[in-house]
C-alpha cells in the first residue's frame, strides 16, 4: 500500500470530492494524511484519514469569504470575480500551502500527493522539483476543464465551441483580449509562485496547472467535455465521484408523499442553489416553486442546503404551494433516482450527480464556473441553459416544460448516464495511485 497526502482548498465544493477520494483510499489500506481547512477536521477524522490543518495564512471559512477577503463582494460576478478569486482566494495562500505540504512530506514521505485543481500549492510543488525528486502529483479537476484551446471559446465566458472559421477567429480575438486583461492576474500569480520558490512560466494558467501535474484527474466523462485536438496528455476522464455516503440525510417526513407522487405519474422536479450560493433563495428556488405552483402534473422538491429553509422561503412566499415541499437537506442519493428534472445554479458536482443518474437539467448561474457548466449542459443536449442566474417565473416555467416535453433531453442524459456508469472514478484513481507508486 502507498502513503498518500491529500490536500484540499478549504471550500466545500473542493473539499468534498477530495475527502471522498481520501476516504476511499484510506478504506483500501493506504496510509492517507488529509491537509485541509480546520472547520472540516472532525469530518475528515471520522472518514478515516489523519487530519492536518492548513496554516492560518491558507485557512478560512468559505461560508463567510467577505470576512477573510474584504472587497470581494464589490467585484461583479463573472470573469472579473473569478480573476479576483484566483489572485487572492487561491493565489495568495500558495507559499503557505507549499510550506505546509513540504513540512508534512518531511515527516510523512508520501509517494503521491493529490490536490484539487485550485490548491495551487500542489502546482508549486510540481513546478519546483523534478518528478524523480518529489512525489507524483495528481491534480483533481473539480470544475469544467479550464484549458484554452483552438477548438473552444476562451474559458469562463460560457460560450459554445466554434462552428466555423469565422467564429474560431472571433474566439481567438477574445482570447487575446482576455489575456491582455488578465496580465495583472498573471503577474500576481508569478509573484505568489516565486515567493514559494517556484517559477510560473509564460502562458495560460489553465494549461500550466494541468500540464504541471503528472496526472490530471477530471471528474467527468468525455461526453460532458468539449473535444480538443490539443488537449494536454496528462488529462484523464475518470467519471463522477459518487454522492458522499457520509453526508447522507434522513428523508423528511413528507418522503412518502414524494414516492406516491412518483407512483401516480407526476413529474418530480428538484430545485437547488447548492451549498454556497444559497443565501438569496429568491434567485432560483423561490421562482421555480412559483413557476410550477399547484400544478397537478408536477411535484416540486426544493433542496435549499440551509437549516432555516422553511423560514427563508416563507419570507418570500405567502404560502408554500400544495405541490411543493421545502427542505434544508435531503438524501440526494435517494432523491435523484426519483427525479425527472433538476433545476440548478450549475454547481459542477451536483450537475455530474444528476447526469450520472440520467436526470436532465435546467441551469441558471453566473458565478465562478457556473456559466461554463450551463454551456456544457446546452452543448451536450442534456438540458436548457437559462443564461442568467435571475430567471423570471415565466422563463423557468417555459424551460421546465420544454425539458419535460422533449424526449431528446432525457435520452441524452440517459446516454451520458451509461458513460458515467462505465467509469468507477474511485477505483480508477486507486489504480493510478498503485501504478504510479509502483514505478
Amino acid at each position: 500500500m502507498s502513503r498518500i497526502l491529500v490536500a484540499a482548498t478549504p471550500v466545500s465544493g473542493h473539499h468534498a470530492p477530495l475527502l471522498q477520494i481520501a476516504r476511499h483510499l484510506s478504506g483500501l489500506g493506504h496510509e492517507v494524511v488529509f491537509l485541509g481547512g480546520s472547520r472540516f477536521a472532525a469530518e475528515v477524522e471520522a472518514a478515516g484519514p489523519v487530519f492536518r490543518a492548513l496554516p492560518a495564512e491558507a485557512d478560512y471559512d468559505d461560508r463567510d469569504l467577505a470576512a477573510r477577503f474584504p472587497g470581494r463582494e464589490e467585484i461583479p460576478a463573472g470573469p472579473a470575480q473569478v480573476m479576483w478569486d484566483v489572485m487572492h482566494v487561491f493565489g495568495d495562500p500558495i507559499p503557505a500551502q507549499l510550506t505546509a505540504v513540504r513540512e508534512l512530506l518531511a515527516e510523512f514521505p508520501a509517494s503521491v500527493v493529490i490536490h484539487d485543481n485550485l490548491f495551487l500549492g500542489g502546482v508549486a510543488l510540481a513546478l519546483s522539483e523534478e518528478p524523480g525528486r518529489r512525489p507524483a502529483v495528481f491534480s483533481v479537476g473539480i470544475s469544467p476543464l479550464g484549458v484554452d484551446s483552438r477548438d473552444t471559446a476562451p474559458h469562463l465566458l460560457g460560450l459554445l465551441p466554434p462552428v466555423d472559421e469565422r467564429q474560431r477567429a472571433r474566439y481567438a480575438e477574445l482570447a487575446a483580449e482576455m489575456a491582455e486583461r488578465g496580465r495583472p492576474l498573471a503577474e500576481h500569480l508569478r509573484g505568489c509562485f516565486a515567493r514559494a520558490g517556484a517559477t510560473l512560466a509564460e502562458g495560460s494558467l489553465g494549461w500550466l496547472r494541468i500540464q504541471a501535474a503528472d496526472v490530471f484527474l477530471q471528474l467527468t466523462v468525455a461526453g460532458f467535455e468539449y473535444p480538443r485536438s490539443d488537449q494536454p496528455a496528462t488529462v484523464r476522464f475518470v467519471g463522477a465521484i459518487p454522492i458522499d455516503p457520509g453526508a447522507a440525510q434522513e428523508p423528511p417526513a413528507w418522503w412518502p408523499e414524494l414516492r406516491k407522487a412518483r407512483a401516480d405519474g407526476r413529474r418530480i422536479v428538484v430545485v437547488t442553489q447548492g451549498t454556497l450560493a444559497n443565501t438569496a433563495l429568491g434567485r432560483l428556488v423561490v421562482p421555480t416553486v412559483r413557476a410550477l405552483a399547484d400544478r397537478e402534473d408536477v411535484f416540486v422538491v426544493a433542496a435549499t442546503g440551509r437549516p432555516d429553509a422553511a423560514e427563508r422561503v416563507a419570507a418570500e412566499l405567502p404560502a408554500v404551494p400544495a405541490n411543493a415541499r421545502i427542505a434544508g437537506f435531503v438524501p440526494f442519493a435517494e432523491l435523484l433516482p426519483l427525479a425527472d428534472l433538476l433545476v440548478t445554479n450549475g454547481g459542477y458536482g451536483g450537475t455530474q450527480a444528476a447526469l450520472a443518474h440520467g436526470v436532465p437539467l435546467v441551469v441558471g448561474g453566473d458565478t465562478e464556473d457556473k456559466p461554463e457548466v450551463a454551456a456544457r449542459v446546452e452543448w451536450s443536449g442534456t438540458g436548457v441553459n437559462l443564461r442568467t442566474a435571475d430567471p423570471t417565473v415565466e422563463a423557468l416555467r417555459e424551460a421546465v416544460d420544454t425539458v419535460l416535453s422533449t424526449p431528446s433531453y432525457r435520452e441524452r442524459a440517459a446516454a451520458l448516464a451509461e458513460e458515467y456508469a462505465a467509469h468507477d472514478a474511485l477505483a480508477l484513481i486507486d489504480g493510478l495511485v498503485r501504478e504510479t507508486a509502483g514505478r
